[in-house]
């Protein structure tokens, strides 16, 4: 991933010496393993273990020639072992290393992700109630629906996030699987001893049964986890985006001292942020549809899914780090507008109260049908004449026939929407 959408400490993870040092600990581990039952002897073992190292320059170098990775690896490595170096990768196949230590790797990954998740649930916790009665309009379609607050918003945010933070430990589980059995799996030169070993050490689990490989529907779940987190980002980011628009604004991203808009237009306070994780979850959902392409492999393994893997494994993962913290501070700086809210919700001159005329009127006795038409059409005038709804439903012989003018002032209560608020939050934040 490029730099500016990178921090340091998931970048570091995906470093060519991070990577080689969880390669070599593998096979230093296999040999102990070995060592245990006296395949190896114990004198090549703390041979191995004093001298092994690597080089990603040297191993840069033989790669040239060899054309393969984990060869150039081992000639790297046994390069300063000697003669011991035999031992090394006994009855391995490069694909023990590979997806074992990717495991390691995406596990890794997964623990700042998780503390990423962690954080952002607090933001939104403390902005849910903070604006916990902060009311505001509610829309469906774009339109003007019925009032919410704007703590509500946040805590279903909070709580969507709450399921991704399930998915994403679920996910590091899925993942927590290494396989040393060998070029097809069946543990041909190679007992099952050691892979049980090797996988206890690095806090993983042997997967009960492999080809060459550790089976990519894994790896499928695992991106489509960070894909439907990011997902979850873009949803959060386009209401921002919608509520910043220059008619609404009830929010507005924090727009820092010297921050500037447009190179033309002196003016703008655009919601640049929202955007690009906008952006940025489109990138993280094409990951997602690479890694399900790399489950179909053929036969016991074929290499397609490397190349893909090499990629999306530390974009991915570099990717939601970034997307995660940026959506914390930004919401941890959001700029909340209260009387533009109820501005807003006062635009439609009371329009937004129809369905609690409407159960009115049917609990006084009106067919539900009649209700509704009858309603339907004071509201309608109130939207084309620009008239106060509630004077046109006083004024309305039908209504008032059913209603009296203090029943339908009592219909028009605000609070009558929000009854449930603290039942709401006690679900969501017990």
């Amino acid at each position: 991933m490029i730099p500016r959408y990178s921090r340091d400490a998931m970048s570091a993870i995906w470093s060519p010496e991070n990577k080689y040092r969880k390669w070599l600990d593998i096979e230093i581990l296999a040999c102990e393993a070995m060592a245990e039952k006296g395949e190896i002897p114990q004198s090549a073992l703390n041979n191995v273990k004093e001298k092994a190292a690597f080089n990603v320059s040297r191993i840069e170098e033989i790669e040239k020639t060899t054309k393969h990775d984990v060869i150039a690896f081992l000639t790297s490595v046994v390069e300063r072992v000697g003669e011991d170096g035999r031992f090394i990768h006994k009855g391995l196949t490069s694909s023990d290393v590979l997806d074992t230590s990717l495991a390691v790797l995406l596990r890794e990954a997964s623990d700042i992700l998780i503390d990423d998740l962690r954080r952002l649930l607090e933001v939104l916790k403390n902005k849910a109630m903070l604006h916990r009665n902060t009311l505001m309009m509610g829309r469906s379609h774009g339109i003007h629906a019925e009032p919410i607050t704007f703590g509500l918003k946040m805590a279903l945010w909070y709580q969507e996030m709450e399921r991704n933070l399930t998915r994403m430990m679920r996910a590091k589980e899925t993942i927590s699987y290494g396989k040393i059995s060998g070029a097809v799996g069946t543990f041909s030169f190679i007992d099952p001893s050691v892979e049980d070993y090797v996988c206890r050490k690095l806090d993983l689990k042997p997967a009960p049964v492999s080809s060459q490989i550790v089976q990519r529907d894994r790896h499928a779940e695992y991106f489509t986890t960070l894909a439907i987190i990011a997902s979850s980002i873009d949803k959060f980011s386009q209401e921002i985006r919608l509520l910043q628009r220059t008619e609404v604004r009830e929010v507005e991203e924090f727009f820092s001292p010297g921050q500037k808009g447009s190179s033309a237009m002196p003016h703008k306070r655009n919601p640049v942020l929202s955007e690009n994780l906008s952006g940025l979850a489109r990138l993280m959902r094409s990951y997602a549809l690479a890694s399900l392409e790399d489950v179909a492999l053929w036969h016991e393994r074929d290499i397609s899914h490397s190349s893909v893997e090499r990629v999306i494994a530390p974009d991915a993962t570099i990717l939601l780090d970034f997307m995660l913290n940026r959506l914390a501070e930004m919401v941890d700086k959001l700029v909340v507008y209260p009387e533009r809210m109820l501005t807003n919700l006062n635009m439609t001159r009371g329009v937004i109260f129809s369905q609690m005329v409407l159960l009115r009127l049917v609990d006084k006795g009106m067919s539900r049908e009649n209700a509704y038409a009858t309603v339907q059409k004071n509201a309608m005038q109130s939207w084309t004449e620009d008239k106060d709804f509630k004077q046109l439903l006083l004024e309305d012989v039908e209504v008032v026939s059913y209603l009296n003018a203090e029943e339908i002032n009592d219909v028009f209560k605000i609070e009558n929407f929000l009854r449930h608020t603290d039942l709401i939050f006690h679900r969501v934040f017990g």
